[in-house]
């Protein structure tokens, strides 16, 4: 401890007289007080001043709390308990126990169970047998399978999609219903979708390992070559855009031609580059009943425009909330999907596209393809997938995503029914010549 001089007791003691037993005694207290008092108030404040690096901070008493801990009497330092050497261990192990353990009897199997036999030495054959199971192979496949395989490469359901939308602009067109024409148009947009998604998983074989949803498609599992595949493409592709050009009409074929490009060299590579694969696979689908419009009346009208804006602003809610649950999967893949890169955005552009068919609902009339009662008719199904589009934005979780989905499905052909059963009826223009005519020769 620092001592120091204390100047006024000194003096004090200098004063007072040494004879006497009250002097003594003054005296005798003044000592014991000078011994036990360690610095005085002055001095403490000159070795505060002086002595700045002694004192205790804040980082000694985190130095000394981490030194210590509090017991239930008295501060005790925190020790590192001294780990015993393993071999000391090993060495001082009791051999009895050993033996103990070595002579508990084996158990008996059951009667009538066969036990495999344990053989730690694999045979070399058996190895390279079990090697070569676990390797990629081609496999045999019958020719009855070959309809099935091709069912699954082409997408049946997807291809039931388009020709089913395709049927609908046609049925919608202000023409007279001409069954060949609507055959061989059904037949054309049926081969050319077969074309696209056939192509499309030739290009995504590497992907679609690894998504659990598409590791099982044709080619990932080796059931069909890839030229059988690309073979199989060209044989539907080639006839199917040729019936469109030359059975229906050049318009037809045209769209049946675009619609194979944009979703083979466009929409495929770019679902690994940039979201705006969604746009593009909305152009895509929208295309079809268009093409079922142009068909029956062989030019571009704003009624054809219009069922392709109902399947353009349909796809999103529908795509949308299907990928919300597969955002794992595609993300595996390497697909850049609104849903795993921009989920905000997925959940947006879903609820503005399903709020959108309300609107283009309200343009039937406008453009005169159906009557006034269309959009009152289709406006609860509108208003409800609406509903279920803002608990996706809002939530965004896996069960308000399904129930969009699974509206989505039955949305698009009530939707379509509905446009039907209101469309506007056209006269011929003849019989409207005939009809305007008859009172003035009855006059």
């Amino acid at each position: 401890m620092y001592k120091t001089s204390c100047s006024r007791l000194t003096g004090v003691w200098k004063c007072l007289p040494r004879d006497g037993l009250v002097g003594v005694c003054v005296q005798q207290k003044l000592v014991a007080n000078v011994s036990r008092s360690h610095m005085s108030a002055r001095s403490l404040i000159q070795l505060c001043r002086k002595n700045q690096a002694e004192w205790i901070t804040f980082q000694h008493l985190c130095f000394l709390k981490r030194q210590y801990v509090k017991g239930s009497s008295a501060l005790c330092q925190r020790a590192i308990p001294k780990q015993e050497p393993v071999a000391a261990v090993l060495d001082d192990r009791d051999d009895s126990l050993v033996s103990q353990v070595q002579q508990i009897p084996a158990l008996k199997p059951e009667p009538g169970t066969v036990v495999p036999p344990c053989d730690p030495a694999e045979p070399e054959a058996a190895r390279a047998a079990r090697l070569e199971a676990r390797q990629w192979k081609e496999l045999k496949v019958e020719y009855s399978d070959l309809p099935g395989i091709y069912g699954r490469l082409s997408k049946l359901k997807l291809t039931a999609l388009v020709v089913t939308t395709a049927a609908a602009g046609y049925a919608m067109a202000p023409v007279p219903f001409d069954p060949v024409t609507f055959l061989m148009a059904s037949v054309g947009t049926g081969l050319s979708s077969c074309t696209a998604n056939s192509i499309n998983q030739y290009f995504e074989v590497p992907f679609d390992s690894n998504m659990n949803r598409t590791k099982n498609r044709p080619l990932v599992r080796g059931q069909i070559s890839p030229l059988h595949a690309v073979s199989f493409a060209l044989a539907c592709g080639i006839p199917g855009v040729t019936l469109l050009t030359l059975g229906v009409n050049p318009l037809t074929g045209f769209l049946g031609a675009l619609n194979i490009f944009l979703y083979t060299c466009c929409y495929t590579p770019l679902k690994r580059l940039s979201i705006t694969n969604t746009w593009v696979g909305a152009v895509v689908g929208a295309i079809p009943p268009v093409m079922g419009w142009t068909a029956a009346t062989g030019s571009l009208d704003p009624g054809a425009l219009l069922l392709g804006g109902f399947l353009f602003s349909w796809q999103f809610p529908h795509f949308n909330a299907l990928s919300w649950n597969l955002r794992e999967d595609y993300s595996r893949g390497g697909y850049r999907m609104m849903s795993v890169t921009h989920p905000g955005l997925c959940k947006r552009v879903a609820l503005r596209h399903s709020v959108g068919l309300i609107g283009l609902s309200g343009l039937g009339p406008v453009l005169d393809v159906t009557t006034w009662t269309f959009p009152l008719v289709s406006l609860p199904i509108n208003l409800y997938i609406s509903y279920l589009a803002f608990r996706f934005y809002r939530y965004g979780d896996r069960q308000n995503a399904r129930k969009l989905f699974f509206c989505s499905l039955w949305h698009l052909p009530m939707l379509l029914l509905l446009a039907l059963t209101c469309k506007k009826s056209r006269v011929p223009q003849d019989e409207a010549a005939v009809a305007s005519s008859t009172p003035s020769l009855a006059l």
